[in-house]
């Protein structure tokens, strides 16, 4: 990969700067401040809006006080969001909140505020016709939404509840062709992105696959939603700092974070 715009920001700066932003975040969730399987996390009340870019996760289901592995949408949450936006704070003039996240439902009215929005594991998604119809606005009025943290047997689920969304959708097969992997890093393989679960799945031989749902259908317009499918890639936000995975895969999960904020936030 490359990094174009600023040399002096290499891809070997992005490991120190990880390395550094996520000191002592294992301690912390093992005490219990992190959902990674330890224990639960209280949720975190969201910031007071105020322009600022905020990491927005989407929740389905009820509001709750504590999330933990069993609570789907908050897999990862909230040290996953917290180190990447670390890392993004560092790599570019966004200066995105670093230690506060908003959690917003498919229907909250303040989810217009935010441009970009991510959901996780929606092989368990389920809302109601009224967020069905909110979120189809949210999205056709500019908003750019994130899918990861799904094993291969989960599509159908996820196709079934996006196309509630957008009954019209066609999702198109991305390769390092398209722009969004160009946004910030230069992304020339997509065969460097890692699977988080290629010691458990082989599907695809192993390999992630990129989906996207483009404006009226269209892949010369605007992409609305980027698929992170057989993959994971917060996890390797939330992790890379224990050593569970290797340092370059994890730098590799954050570069592609790093694009999709960036082409969200430009287009």
């Amino acid at each position: 990969m490359r990094l174009r715009g600023r040399p002096f920001r290499t891809s070997a700066a992005v490991v120190a700067i990880l390395l550094a932003a996520a000191a002592g975040a294992l301690a912390q969730r093992l005490r219990g401040g992190g959902s990674g399987g330890f224990a639960s996390a209280e949720v975190l009340p969201n910031p007071t809006y105020d322009g600022r870019f905020t990491f927005v996760r989407l929740r389905y289901g009820a509001p709750t006080v504590y999330v933990s592995q069993q609570v789907p949408w908050s897999h990862d949450y909230p040290t996953g969001e917290q180190h990447f936006m670390k890392i993004l704070n560092e790599l570019s003039y966004l200066n995105p909140r670093t230690d506060e996240s908003s959690i917003f439902g498919l229907s909250d009215a303040e989810l217009f505020k935010h441009p970009v929005a991510y959901l996780c594991e929606p092989g368990a998604w389920t809302m109601s016709d009224r967020e069905a119809d909110t979120f189809r606005q949210y999205l056709l009025k500019g908003g750019f939404l994130i899918v990861d943290d799904f094993r291969y047997f989960h599509w159908d689920n996820f196709e079934t509840q996006m196309r509630r969304v957008l009954p019209e959708a066609r999702f198109v097969a991305l390769d390092e062709s398209h722009p969004i992997f160009h946004a910030f890093f230069e992304i020339d393989s997509l065969d460097t992105i890692p699977n988080y679960y290629d010691q458990q799945y082989n599907f695809n031989g192993g390999r992630p696959i990129f989906r996207g749902i483009f404006e009226d259908n269209d892949p010369t317009k605007r992409l609305m939603v980027i698929v992170n499918y057989n993959t994971d890639i917060s996890e390797y936000w939330e992790w890379s700092d224990t050593g569970f995975k290797p340092i370059d895969e994890s730098n590799e999960a954050y570069k592609i974070g790093v694009n999709y904020i960036m082409y969200g936030m430009t287009h």
